[in-house]
């Protein structure tokens, strides 16, 4: 449940204070998968992280802690998937006076028709896979993995879409470059136990393949859709930044991202806007937002 105003009073977090480092997930909206048969998934959101040296997507490092500063307000903003075929997901980012602005980039939306190579994201999208061999589009680096590629010949026979990189796993090759008249399964997912528990994201969607109609192709693990028919596809699941599967008639949506701020207790303000309810793991509070709001350090 979300809250749209502070909650004030907890923690001992006050002005003049010393300031204190905090660790963060940061994970973009995913890319619309394509809205035809033979189309691309999408691309899973951008990917970081800097708790207990996980890693980032796409083989990344775990990145350093954000050093925050009492009394001082940080923006959280969180990006919404791409919600229909051509648009990719879009930018989540933390930011405010003292640190470097933490941005994670949205997914690349299906490669289709008109524009057949996968496009380029925080992971990249999957390719369109008829009447050529195209490439998948490129993720970010230290964010996400790449796009599959996708081919196949004139006349519709045995082709698939690329299936959408994910933050763990490039997106598999459909048609002439996976199995033929399939498209090809998103890239799995990243986990992370920032929460306290782990928890798998950032999926990429599945492609989908040519001619049955039967065709079912899984997105990857951490929310991306899956393909169920060539005519039905899944969104990406909220808040993990999954990459939607294709085609979905006029492209299945991403799934919006989601930033999460883990900071020790004795240091932490209570002072914040639009996130959920506090958890408590250990000596550390940890703060998930779902909308875009903000936390006052």
């Amino acid at each position: 449940m979300s809250f749209g105003y502070q909650v004030l009073g907890f923690g001992s977090g006050v002005s003049g204070a010393a300031p204190y480092n905090a660790d963060f997930l940061c994970i973009a909206g995913g890319g619309a998968g394509g809205g035809a048969k033979m189309s691309g998934g999408g691309g899973a959101g951008g990917y970081r992280n800097s708790y207990n040296s996980e890693t980032s997507g796409g083989g990344g490092s775990s990145e350093t802690a954000l050093t925050l500063t009492p009394a001082v307000q940080y923006t959280i903003t969180i990006g919404a998937g791409g919600a229909s075929q051509g648009n990719n997901g879009v930018d989540s980012s933390i930011a405010g006076t003292g640190i470097a602005t933490v941005t994670s980039d949205g997914g690349g939306f299906g490669g289709r028709s008109g524009g057949q190579t996968g496009q380029n994201g925080g992971c990249g999208s999957g390719a369109y896979g008829d009447d050529g061999t195209y490439a998948g589009g490129s993720g970010t680096a230290n964010q996400g993995y790449d796009g599959g590629a996708a081919g196949g010949t004139s006349g519709h026979s045995n082709n698939g879409g690329g299936g959408g990189g994910g933050t763990g796993a490039v997106g598999a090759g459909g048609g002439s470059q996976g199995t033929p008249g399939v498209g090809g399964a998103g890239g799995n997912g990243v986990a992370s136990s920032i929460t306290g528990s782990a928890v798998t994201r950032g999926g990429g969607g599945a492609g989908s393949g040519h001619p049955s109609n039967g065709t079912s192709v899984s997105g990857g693990s951490g929310g991306g859709g899956n393909n169920n028919s060539n005519s039905s596809s899944d969104n990406g699941s909220a808040n993990t930044g999954g990459g939607g599967g294709s085609p979905g008639g006029s492209g299945s949506a991403g799934g919006s991202g989601v930033v999460i701020i883990r900071v020790p207790t004795a240091s932490y303000s209570g002072t914040y806007t639009n996130a959920e309810t506090p958890i408590v793991d250990g000596s550390d509070t940890i703060l998930v937002f779902n909308s875009t709001g903000s936390y006052t350090g």
